[in-house]
């Protein structure tokens, strides 16, 4: 675990010290809510290719929530169990059985009734991919009559875009993947996503693009599951800590994406 002098009076001095008279109650207590079992299973959602490059099946799990669940384990002395899905909304759906400590999830108002969600580390973009040819120019010209829109079921998108849209018919597919691929099989009029994966999936589709622009900023956040307050607010100073050290930016760097922003520091 990271040492703090005695002498610091601050909150997160006594979260994180090992030194002081009272931190091995508090440190306990940290571990007690974030790896129970002794060892912190963090939720990991390799649907994502901002946040998880790589497959459980290929033994190659890799990117910047590997890297933070690995972090925080080394603070906390504890081993780490990577538990892998390949949507949001399988981890969200996961979290009612017990089957993860952490996760790393999209900020939404929904989810948070489930679970106590750090300040974000990262925001990305969520935007609208067509096809050729297709009469949407804009992330404004989506919202009509008659467009179907495929989407990845229970997404942060698609949470959001269930209560923004007017018009449009949002179709749900299990995974940001099958979304994609039901966009092309039933010829849709656009699919909705993360602005990285989306660009990926254009250049195998002839004339596909990207719309410019986005309908939403999707925050990244750290997540416990509700009740565990001690272990949330050494998440908190935990993430705070990664961002400002450089952590997360060189953990986006080594993994190759691009296009993402580090978040600005939590306001008190």
């Amino acid at each position: 675990m990271v040492k703090i002098m005695c002498a610091s009076v601050a909150a997160v001095a006594l979260m994180l010290s090992t030194s002081c008279t009272s931190a091995p109650q508090v440190a306990t207590q940290v571990k007690s809510d974030l790896a129970p079992s002794g060892t912190l299973r963090a939720a990991i959602n390799y649907g994502n290719p901002v946040l998880t490059q790589g497959t459980p099946a290929g033994g190659d799990l890799r990117g910047v929530t590997v890297d933070l669940a690995r972090e925080l384990g080394k603070r906390l002395d504890v081993p780490v169990e990577l538990v892998a899905y390949d949507a949001a909304g399988k981890v969200t759906d996961a979290v009612k059985t017990g089957a993860w400590d952490i996760a790393f999830l999209a900020v939404d108002p929904t989810r948070a009734n489930d679970v106590t969600f750090t300040a974000p580390y990262l925001e990305i973009e969520g935007t609208y991919l067509v096809p050729a040819d297709s009469p949407i120019h804009s992330i404004q010209d989506a919202d009509r009559e008659g467009v179907r829109i495929a989407v990845g079921a229970k997404s942060a998108y698609d949470l959001y875009l269930g209560r923004t849209l007017t018009h449009a018919t949002l179709l749900r597919a299990p995974s940001a993947v099958e979304s994609v691929a039901l966009f092309t099989n039933d010829k849709l009029e656009a699919v909705a996503g993360v602005r990285q994966a989306l660009v990926a999936s254009a250049a195998t589709i002839p004339g596909a693009r990207v719309i410019e622009g986005r309908f939403m900023v999707i925050p990244q956040a750290a997540a416990v599951p509700k009740g565990r307050d001690v272990g949330a607010q050494y998440l908190r100073e935990f993430i705070e800590d990664v961002k400002a050290s450089g952590f997360v930016a060189d953990s986006l760097k080594k993994s190759g994406v691009a296009g993402a922003t580090i978040s600005a520091p939590a306001t008190p």
